[in-house]
């Protein structure tokens, strides 16, 4: 895949994160303007609105890491082992951090954590 069709995906992926944060937003009477807001800028807001357990927040911070990546040649390696994350799971979630392996790793490792938050 090109980088400048990752980059495509992941600017749309931003387009839409920034609609549904706009929604977000509104719910919670801020009044924020989305789209003249830097990916840091709306990380703060959300910090500082306490919407960090929002799944939106998640997403946002990803996006943030997948451009970042970009920006420095290092998209698609694994946070963890710095190998390829396989194709497939990028074509399936373009902000995906980690290869099969360590994903699974993290996953069991911190299944006590993800159960605290239900």
């Amino acid at each position: 895949m090109s980088s400048s069709h990752i980059r495509h995906q992941l600017s749309t992926l931003e387009a839409n994160i920034r609609i549904e944060l706009s929604e977000l937003f509104a719910l919670h009477q801020l009044k924020l303007d989305c789209s003249a807001l830097s990916l840091s800028a709306l990380i703060d807001s959300m910090s500082a609105a306490k919407l960090c357990d929002q799944p939106l927040f998640i997403k946002l911070t990803q996006l943030d890491a997948a451009i970042c990546q970009l920006d420095l040649g290092l998209y698609g390696l694994c946070s963890d082992c710095e190998s390829e994350i396989e194709a497939e799971r990028l074509s399936d979630n373009p902000l995906e951090q980690r290869c099969a392996r360590c994903a699974a790793n993290y996953s069991h490792e911190h299944r006590h954590e993800l159960r605290l938050t239900y």
